[in-house]
């Protein structure tokens, strides 16, 4: 295949799902042979994209401002200037930028147009550009079921169902019988030292994670006489002090505050998950995609969570036992002291893997370039 140039669209390279998977693509790209160029406001995730041989454009495209429409030029300048061949949006605010961007360039210099739904966003005009590249790629089949049930106009061959997939060396697997990892753990949250199992829940400290489910169904496991302990990383984050006192709260009022520990983010999340007897995955908003269960799994850990959305749909492809309908929080906690007690036989290889998210990707790419 001939050498390409894709651009990517997105707001920031912070942190989360769309700014690593950019970054996955723009390596896979690099080393293949092609030129991957990013274009964002930056962020602590730039230095890893610039260190794989990606480049970078620092425009701040998702700020949700008037002023923001004076990148449509910038854009419309470096697509001509680099001779992209595909543009790929990742965002909303940055896909109409870049939409707008190609309208004003002459059609046969124009770049191939591609976008990628992360999310299962609030369906309207807005959100209708995410369905409008020349390839469309959903990162479930949840998400394609979305966007054909809210955006009935797509042509389904324009779209092309990629899941998010595991870096398995990032997240080798570990023996339940090897208690480094949880010895590990201990020794920064003394209180995880305890002989007991061990419940984990990661993600940020918002409301819509259902931490308050993690800790209803620590206090239903010790009435059940299952004792366990309780760690959340990623919930104490600035900004979200008012909610961690209202955890703090509810887990004293269920009288389990000494089994929790609500923590900073972590950057060893696969240790944390090779800690844990459980990994818990209870959104109360449908995911996307749900990538907390591919790297428990990947690590050898069971998973129990809502039955929707696409933590549903990988629950029910590799792991059963651990899909609970949403909201029935018996049912959770029948199901937790089942998976504690008596610990399923998990899959040895997850089909979900980082190299083949990355093929298929640069496959939609050659297809697009002819």
């Amino acid at each position: 295949m001939r050498r390409l140039t894709v651009v990517q669209l997105l707001p920031a390279l912070h942190s989360g799902g769309v700014e690593r998977s950019t970054l996955e693509i723009a390596a896979a790209l690099v080393s293949a042979g092609h030129r991957a160029i990013v274009v964002s406001a930056g962020g602590r995730l730039l230095q890893p994209l610039l260190d794989s041989g990606a480049e970078h454009l620092t425009l701040d495209i998702g700020r949700k401002s008037l002023l923001t429409l004076r990148h449509v030029a910038s854009l419309r300048r470096l697509f001509s200037e680099t001779g992209a061949d595909i543009v790929h949006a990742r965002s909303r605010l940055p896909a109409w930028l870049g939409w707008y961007a190609l309208r004003g360039m002459p059609a046969n210099q124009r770049p191939h147009w591609m976008t990628t739904m992360h999310g299962l966003n609030s369906p309207g005009r807005y959100s209708g550009i995410m369905a409008s590249g020349e390839r469309v790629v959903c990162v479930s089949q949840t998400v394609r079921d979305y966007l054909l049930q809210h955006y009935r106009q797509t042509d389904p061959g324009r779209l092309r169902v990629i899941p998010r997939g595991v870096d398995v060396g990032q997240f080798p697997r570990v023996e339940r019988s090897d208690r480094r990892p949880r010895l590990a753990v201990a020794a920064l949250h003394p209180s995880l030292a305890v002989a007991v199992p061990l419940l984990l829940l990661p993600g940020r400290g918002t409301r819509l994670k259902g931490h308050a489910h993690a800790l209803h169904l620590l206090a239903a496991l010790q009435r059940e006489g299952q004792p366990a302990v309780l760690w959340m990383p990623g919930v104490r984050e600035p900004g979200r002090e008012t909610y961690v006192r209202e955890l703090e709260q509810l887990a004293g009022t269920l009288g389990v505050a000494e089994q929790v520990v609500l923590s900073e983010p972590t950057a060893r999340i696969a240790e944390a998950y090779a800690a844990s007897d459980l990994v818990l995955q209870l959104s109360d908003k449908p995911e996307a995609f749900g990538r907390t269960v591919l790297e428990a799994l990947s690590v050898g850990r069971p998973v129990v969570g809502w039955n929707h959305g696409g933590v549903g749909e990988l629950l029910g492809q590799l792991q059963p036992s651990g899909a609970v309908a949403q909201g029935d929080m018996q049912q959770l906690t029948q199901s937790a002291l089942q998976l504690l007690q008596d610990p399923p036989s998990l899959p040895r290889r997850i089909p979900y893997t980082l190299q083949s998210m990355q093929r298929a990707t640069l496959d939609v790419y050659a297809e697009l370039a002819g």
